[in-house]
């Protein structure tokens, strides 16, 4: 089983499509640094968010992490630095983050790293999802994404078909 290690966004955005259970499926225990589990509970976040915080799951663990003394890590928000510093303090095989500095940060660190979309392509390899279904759903949240990749990951399905 791998050790894998959750930012807030691809939390966030498989709740938002009904699709958090895709991570227990994929991965088994998801870690969840307790700077993410604070984002999550956030006032302002969606209910359908909030109400999963109030009721983790027995497979998202919350773990304390120490702030970073890395000045890189300082540059990015808290889920993403504590997510990062989690992941090689307990050797993550993979952390989930969606945003494109804190990947870039991950992978300079040695880390393996996969997104929201990334989560879908797998899940939707293993027959778990609609593949097209669920990028409709998130194209109908603020998720940022690029075409080019959604428009990759649904011509791999095809091939694989």
């Amino acid at each position: 089983m791998l050790l894998v290690v959750a930012d807030t966004s691809p939390i966030f955005y498989l709740l938002s499509i009904d699709q958090i259970n895709l991570l227990p499926k994929l991965f088994g225990k998801v870690l969840v640094p307790g700077a993410v589990h604070q984002e999550l509970c956030h006032p302002a976040a969606p209910h359908v968010v909030r109400d999963w915080v109030v009721r983790l799951p027995a497979w998202a663990e919350v773990r304390t992490v120490e702030s970073p003394e890395d000045p890189v890590l300082r540059q990015l928000g808290p889920g993403e630095s504590a997510a990062i510093t989690l992941a090689i303090a307990v050797r993550a095989d993979l952390v989930l983050i969606d945003e494109r500095k804190g990947t870039s940060v991950a992978l300079g660190k040695g880390l393996e790293v996969t997104g929201t979309l990334g989560i879908l392509g797998l899940a939707s390899r293993r027959g778990l999802v609609d593949l097209a279904d669920c990028f409709a759903r998130l194209k109908a949240t603020n998720f940022r994404y690029r075409q080019e990749i959604m428009d990759a990951l649904l011509d791999r399905q095809k091939d694989e078909s």
